[in-house]
């Protein structure tokens, strides 16, 4: 069987944001902070910390949010050249080949690990590379 697709920009920084999302190191440092903005509303509300350490809590979190959700996945999709390619990707009994202008790689399906699958992708994760993903509408047009 036969895909073939490219990327779109709106839908790599949204793949983008899940993908940062569910790394557990993130995840555990947002709700560190989301602990840590709570607590400091909590002395606010107190009178035990000035606004202006309120304030300067506030804005750390802001910053920290905005780059997970808005800067760092602009970020990658400008440095990345994996996105703007157009892609075939060729299945058969034994392993799947992901081609392009620049070349091609097959993969045994021995060697995926996992996949993750979010709204618009599919994330395979393998032991040769970190991981691949697929946007889901490469499956609805697949030849044979």
């Amino acid at each position: 069987m036969t895909a073939t697709f490219s990327y779109h920009k709106s839908q790599v920084i949204q793949a983008l944001r899940y993908h940062f999302i569910a790394k557990m190191e993130i995840r555990i440092m947002i709700i560190l902070v989301n602990v840590f903005a709570l607590f400091s509303l909590a002395l606010y509300m107190m009178s035990k910390i000035t606004p202006f350490a309120f304030i300067l809590n506030a804005f750390l979190w802001f910053g920290l949010m905005i780059s997970f959700w808005f800067i760092l996945p602009y970020f990658v999709y400008s440095k990345a050249e994996t996105f703007k390619h157009r892609f075939t990707m060729y299945f058969d009994e034994n392993d799947f080949t992901l081609e392009h202008e620049k070349g091609k790689r097959s993969w045994p399906y021995t060697a995926l690990k996992t996949f993750r699958e979010t709204p618009l992708f599919f994330f395979y994760i393998s032991t040769a590379v970190p991981f691949y993903w697929y946007p889901k509408k490469v499956f609805r047009t697949m030849t044979r």
